[in-house]
């Protein structure tokens, strides 16, 4: 039996300035080999099991209510042979949210808020939204074991993303890129063009407000003819 070691990993940033700060861990498809805990007033809880972190798409997140950085532990599980394991995770750190329990759907909750979008959410969310798209579902895919639906889109413009999610297709010329969202939305393929917004974590776009776009035009230039816009959106 080789012996157990451990790897002790602090998060960045400082954590002294965020109150209420919820940090989310996912690990790599191929994790193995260990498991993670957190440090707590000087003892360590489990946050994601070896088990636990071969599971696709398992993100654990949890609330880091200290002045002090967030320090991790990896803790080598035993082995009876010298074979290489790979123990790598993501992780973000969330001001402002809630996390009660290691729920994914409790960090994209406000993402897929599975209804509407008001004026004042939509016009705010284009301002903050990581990702501001035009264009059309191409197709929708449910996930039930993940609690997960992706939409496909056929994009027309791309007026904001924060990274590479929506790419031009070499072979069609056409753009496009997937969006997620939680199956309890029960989202449906529709025709005519939308303006997708929302916010990414762990490198997917999660869906926010995504309006037909005749009705966000509509909305938009009523608020820019009261001055009530929160922010100037490239209109052509």
């Amino acid at each position: 039996m080789y012996p157990a070691r451990a790897l002790r990993v602090v998060l960045e940033p400082n954590l002294s300035s965020a109150r209420h700060t919820t940090v989310c861990i996912k690990p790599a498809s191929d994790f193995q080999g260990a498991s993670i805990y957190v440090e707590r007033a000087g003892q360590l809880h489990l946050v994601v099991s070896e088990a636990e972190g071969a599971r696709s798409h398992h993100v654990s997140c949890f609330s880091a209510h200290t002045p002090q950085r967030v320090a991790l532990f990896l803790q080598a599980s035993p082995q009876r042979d010298i074979s290489r394991r790979m123990a790598s995770f993501q992780y973000e750190l969330l001001s402002n949210q809630s996390a009660a329990g290691p729920d994914f759907k409790k960090m994209v909750l406000v993402e897929a808020m599975c209804r509407p979008c008001d004026n004042v959410e939509l016009l705010m969310a284009i301002c903050s939204s990581d990702f501001v798209v035009k264009g059309s579902i191409r197709n929708v895919s449910h996930d039930s074991e993940n609690h997960m639906s992706q939409v496909d889109v056929s994009v027309q413009k791309v007026y904001r993303q924060k990274n590479r999610i929506f790419q031009q297709d070499e072979a069609s010329g056409e753009w496009r890129g997937p969006i997620r969202t939680l199956l309890q939305c029960k989202v449906k393929k529709g025709g005519g063009d939308f303006l997708f917004t929302g916010n990414e974590h762990f490198g997917e776009a999660w869906l926010g407000c995504a309006p037909r776009f005749k009705d966000f035009m509509f909305i938009y230039r009523a608020a820019r003819e009261r001055g009530a816009n929160p922010c100037e959106f490239q209109l052509n």
